[in-house]
């Protein structure tokens, strides 16, 4: 393993998000290079003194009293069935509101997790013999290749006249199930388009997120869901899924 190999899994071995195999490669380097030994132990107090500051403001005591004060006061007292009665719809709302509550932040956190298997995925795909199953320009050639493996075989478009070179692709496994990856290359960067199966056929436009100084650029069609991860630009990124989603839509069409 190299320095530049290691460095890229420095954050993902400091997270824990690397499997055992990986984990075990990448401490081997690290004991036997000063660099990047060096390296982690700065990733490493970075993260200790983010958790240990107290980033977290803390009000002053006299402010709730203030605020009480400041508020009106009510002009007369209210009876006990009014009492109850509100008591009784506000807790009907206010059931209603949290399990809205609930299930958007349930949604939230199952996306950002999927985000971080896809984007851990990507980075086990950097590794040497990782990257591809099946080695061909031919879209023709990478195509047929996932029949058989998967339940829907995953579009793959040859972008090469676009600047996106299509180099492969490969199984690879998020949420627990195994997935398509096709494989492009753009100068020196690699790019990694999963897509799996969903039971949505809604159209979701295009999202950009960053994790791991990694864009990745997701969205949703014809029953599959995509995700698009690279170290690229994120202008550089949307300029592939365009070029993507064009190229499908044309090829559909016809």
């Amino acid at each position: 393993m190299t320095c530049d190999e290691a460095k890229i899994l420095l954050h993902a071995l400091l997270d824990n998000e690397l499997d055992a195999g990986h984990a075990r490669e990448v401490e081997a380097h690290i004991a036997n290079c000063a660099s990047c030994t060096a390296e982690f132990a700065a990733q490493r107090e970075m993260q200790r003194m983010l958790a240990d500051s107290k980033l977290r403001y803390t009000a002053p005591v006299g402010l709730r009293a203030r605020i009480e004060a400041s508020l009106p006061q009510p002009q007369r007292q209210p009876s006990r069935r009014s009492v109850l009665r509100g008591f009784a719809m506000g807790s009907a709302v206010s059931a209603l509101a949290a399990s809205g509550v609930v299930a958007v932040v349930l949604r939230q956190d199952d996306q950002q997790r999927i985000l971080s298997e896809v984007v851990s995925a990507h980075l086990r795909s950097l590794q040497a013999g990782h990257l591809i199953d099946v080695v061909s320009t031919d879209q023709h050639t990478v195509k047929p290749w996932f029949n058989g493996k998967l339940d829907v075989a995953p579009p793959v478009i040859d972008l090469t006249a676009q600047g996106f070179t299509l180099v492969g692709g490969r199984l690879d496994y998020v949420d627990a199930r195994a997935i398509g990856a096709v494989v492009y290359r753009r100068r020196q960067h690699i790019i990694n388009l999963f897509v799996s199966q969903t039971a949505s056929t809604e159209h979701r436009p295009p999202k950009t997120q960053t994790m791991q100084g990694f864009n990745c650029r997701r969205w949703g069609e014809r029953g599959l869901n995509f995700w698009a991860v690279s170290d690229i630009g994120g202008d550089e990124l949307a300029e592939f899924v365009d070029k993507f989603e064009a190229a499908m839509k044309a090829n559909t069409e016809g």
